[in-house]
């Protein structure tokens, strides 16, 4: 059989796109066809020109890469600041074939440079896009970006509390008890897209407060895109809200993902008058806890090296990016 690759859009390829994802190298819920959709929906500019790939093998889609053009830029669809993780999705034991249409592509379009981010240290598209410059004569660079952080979890709570050092498990432990003497505490969690939008608000007024990073980062297009996300990522059953009240009041929340046997924390918020109690910190620990008790295997804490990621037990990994140009 010999490989070919169209230049699709969402309609022709989710389908296609969803059935490979779970035999792909990378199955994140950032690329899922349905975030990617949600992304380009709620953020694409007029400049922007979407470039999904779709490589098939006879009659079988092998691969899909999901990419915009930005003037003479090839790059991932996404931004940073709000997909975590980026990659090209391949049915395994595919690589080779999907890339010479990759490289079929890149050599028949017009562009000055590839811009690929947010890839994870073990994704096969580092190796092969490297290949592929080094073939044709353009120029490569890889840095590392970031780190992806994330916790593997066991199979009970008593299990995880005892892999974490000392020091961080008399902390958490002291400080679930302190909470635990608070009057009304209690968890609320929603996934209806319905009930999501309603308290959408709440959340995006804790995200502003906890950091000023965060209140500046949250101007009306992204205040916009959140609650078009949620929303979204609700109907797909894929998003969890989750907040942490004490005495009545909603102290703490998280926006997370349920997606392949895994939970990922998207973003969170608390008010700073309960700092002293850790409800921001805490919450983020329930939510692992939640997702012991739900059998999940990895409380992913995606991109960035915030210490209490590490007082949680996480480890971390390379997140790089590659340049190319011609």
């Amino acid at each position: 059989m010999s490989q070919s690759f169209d230049i699709t859009d969402f309609n022709s390829s989710e389908s296609d796109w969803e059935l490979i994802l779970s035999n792909s190298s990378t199955n994140s819920v950032f690329v899922t066809p349905h975030w990617q959709k949600t992304w380009w929906e709620g953020l694409a500019s007029d400049e922007m020109h979407l470039r999904i790939i779709k490589v098939t093998d006879g009659y079988k889609t092998i691969g899909i890469a999901p990419l915009i053009k930005n003037g003479h830029t090839i790059s991932f669809l996404g931004s940073t600041d709000l997909c975590d993780i980026h990659d090209f999705v391949v049915l395994k034991g595919n690589e080779n074939e999907f890339f010479k249409s990759i490289e079929a592509y890149i050599i028949e379009e017009e562009w000055e440079e590839i811009i690929l981010e947010s890839l994870p240290g073990e994704s096969i598209t580092l190796q092969h896009m490297e290949s592929i410059a080094e073939r044709n004569g353009y120029t490569f660079e890889k840095t590392t970006e970031d780190k992806l952080v994330g916790v593997p979890l066991p199979d009970s709570w008593d299990t995880y509390l005892a892999s974490l050092r000392k020091k961080d498990r008399h902390e958490l432990r002291r400080k679930l008890r302190r909470l635990e003497a608070e009057p009304d505490v209690c968890i609320e969690r929603f996934s209806d897209p319905k009930d999501v939008l309603e308290a959408m608000d709440d959340f995006l007024d804790l995200m502003a407060e906890s950091r000023d990073e965060k209140a500046e980062f949250l101007d009306n297009s992204k205040q916009n895109f959140f609650r078009y996300m949620a929303g979204r990522m609700a109907e797909y059953g894929y998003l969890q809200l989750f907040f942490l009240k004490v005495g009545g009041n909603r102290t703490a929340a998280t926006i997370c993902f349920d997606y392949n046997n895994e939970r990922s924390l998207y973003n969170s918020g608390y008010s700073i008058e309960y700092s002293s109690l850790g409800t921001g910190f805490l919450l983020k620990a329930i939510c692992l806890k939640l997702a012991i008790e739900e059998g999940r295997v990895y409380y992913d804490l995606l991109r960035g090296t915030e210490p209490y990621k590490y007082h949680l037990g996480a480890v971390d990994r390379d997140l790089f990016r590659i340049r190319i140009s011609r």
